[in-house]
């Protein structure tokens, strides 16, 4: 729909406009960091920064920040991991930085790069913890630029009630990624010098 197109024209519009701030935030780094005596203190505040922004997409600190929470709740049938993850990997690709997933019970679980989702029993399995419906996916980014992805038409929001479930997308003041993962030690994966 045009509705549609000018929404994401917009969403790029504002994304590039985020990346041009990026580019000249770093080029400003790269300068102080070059720059005699100012460039330890600038290292170390750098590497700072860095080590906060690695730890909070690693998933190793807590996050708050504007952005959604995605319930997904079954209506003739159930919710299935493939429709969590199509809905994961769309908000991914809209821009979100941090996110979590919790069911009708239990504790949330921080989603990842390394995080899977299966079908167990009548529920979902993510990361090895088994949640029951509904699924709450809290998620920090651009709450517009999130929300639009998932309601393109044939996206996700139209294949979880295309298989007999709703989706409903809130947008609170704040959302808070509090769960933290704790991955295991890599096995094959060795860092390049």
């Amino acid at each position: 729909r045009p509705e549609d197109l000018v929404r994401i024209l917009s969403d790029l519009d504002s994304r590039a406009e985020r990346l041009r701030r990026e580019i000249a935030e770093l080029e400003e780094s790269k300068r102080q960091l070059e720059s005699g005596a100012q460039g330890r203190e600038a290292a170390v505040a750098e590497a700072r920064r860095r080590a906060e922004v690695l730890g909070i997409l690693a998933g190793t600190l807590p996050a708050e920040g504007p952005g959604l929470e995605v319930v997904f709740a079954p209506r003739d049938q159930r919710i299935r991991a493939d429709s969590v993850l199509d809905a994961v990997e769309e908000l991914r690709g809209a821009g979100a930085e941090a996110l979590q997933i919790s069911g009708a019970t239990g504790d949330p679980v921080r989603i990842v790069a390394a995080s899977y989702f299966v079908d167990s029993g009548d529920g979902i399995t993510v990361d090895g913890v088994p949640m029951s419906s509904p699924y709450t996916i809290e998620v920090i980014g651009d709450p517009a630029t999130m929300q639009t992805a998932l309601n393109i038409p044939g996206g996700v929001v139209d294949a979880v009630r295309q298989h007999g479930g709703n989706v409903t997308m809130r947008q609170p003041d704040i959302v808070r990624v509090t769960a933290l993962h704790t991955g295991g030690p890599l096995r094959y994966a060795r860092p390049v010098s």
